[in-house]
């Protein structure tokens, strides 16, 4: 585990709800991913911060295990460095939530 950095794990999904099933998909998904440490940075982008290797597969497998039958699901791995330069070019981050190097807490 040395040298492994804090790294984000982001979720993108464009998920068809053009019918009841569609829809009952999108929702199992999404769930899925709340109920497992994913936060919501915009509507169908989510992100989870990962400490190790070992969480960072548990989190892809539970992406996996859950993907709908139908749409596009994407995983992306960032640094948690890489991630706290995101620019926000449009609008503001107005989220209750600390999103930066600051909220870190190392064990």
């Amino acid at each position: 585990m040395a040298g492994f950095r804090f790294m984000r794990l982001m979720v993108f999904f464009d998920l068809p709800v053009t019918t009841a099933e569609g829809l009952r998909n999108y929702r199992l998904f999404r769930k899925a991913l709340i109920k497992n440490g994913f936060i919501m940075l915009q509507e169908s982008v989510y992100c989870k911060m990962m400490t190790s290797p070992t969480m960072e597969s548990s989190a892809r497998k539970v992406i996996y295990d859950n993907k709908p039958p139908e749409g596009l699901v994407q995983i992306l791995s960032v640094t948690e460095k890489q991630f706290v330069k995101m620019d926000y070019v449009v609008g503001k981050n107005t989220s209750d939530i600390i999103d930066s190097e600051e909220r870190l807490i190392v064990l």
